[in-house]
């Protein structure tokens, strides 16, 4: 066996171990691409859902929509060409209480492309819970590689990119709070309202064609 090779099924069993301990989200089967609309303070946009590749994220951002959870929650982290996050923060920029973890998905052939959405987490790679972020670029560097898990890609902006970019272009400065030290909008951006809509309708995935 030459060292790639051994290197890749060492990396494989990790894989394989890590997968076994990590959280497990058991929830009936959505359809392959649910779609969500979202309004917000400057305007609306529409994400379409890839179930098929991500059961477990899409499912579990599926419950945080139809529970009301990002209704009046705020893009609490905003850079400029890099992405837009949100999920965690409250309008009083008080953290809102999640549900569990959930395993990660990053290997899915999808990847941090412009307008497409992802998991925000911490340096565990299964501790995503609420909070999403949408690139606002091309971020390759947030995929996963044969040393690292990457970040779970699991859905894109069909609709409305140009009130993600809007919202990318927001001044921002330091939170009020410690862990919001700096990147938050001076105006606040809220997710009035969250909704999922025309779930049985979609396409299959094709990487190439990315938001405009």
């Amino acid at each position: 066996m030459n060292t790639r090779n051994f290197i890749q099924l060492v990396f494989s069993c990790a894989l394989i171990s890590l997968w076994a301990s990590a959280p497990v989200l058991a929830e009936d089967k959505l359809p392959d691409y649910p779609k969500v609309a979202v309004e917000t303070n400057i305007g609306n946009f529409t994400i379409e859902l890839f179930a098929k590749r991500t059961p477990k994220t899409a499912r579990n951002f599926v419950n945080y929509v139809e529970s009301g959870y990002y209704d009046g929650v705020i893009f609490h982290r905003v850079i400029a060409g890099f992405m837009v996050q949100a999920g965690g923060y409250d309008l009083n920029y008080k953290k809102k209480e999640s549900q569990a973890t959930i395993a990660n998905e990053s290997g899915n052939g999808l990847s941090n492309r412009r307008g497409f959405i992802a998991m925000a987490r911490t340096t565990d790679p299964h501790s995503a819970n609420s909070q999403f972020y949408i690139n606002l670029g091309d971020n390759l560097a947030l995929d996963p590689s044969l040393t690292r898990w990457g970040y779970t890609v699991f859905g894109r902006v069909i609709e409305g990119m140009d009130v993600v970019d809007q919202i990318g272009y927001v001044a921002t400065g330091p939170g009020p709070i410690p862990e919001l030290s700096k990147d938050v909008p001076i105006e606040p951006v809220v997710i009035t309202h969250m909704a999922m809509i025309n779930p049985d309708s979609g396409t299959e995935i094709n990487q190439s064609e990315t938001a405009p």
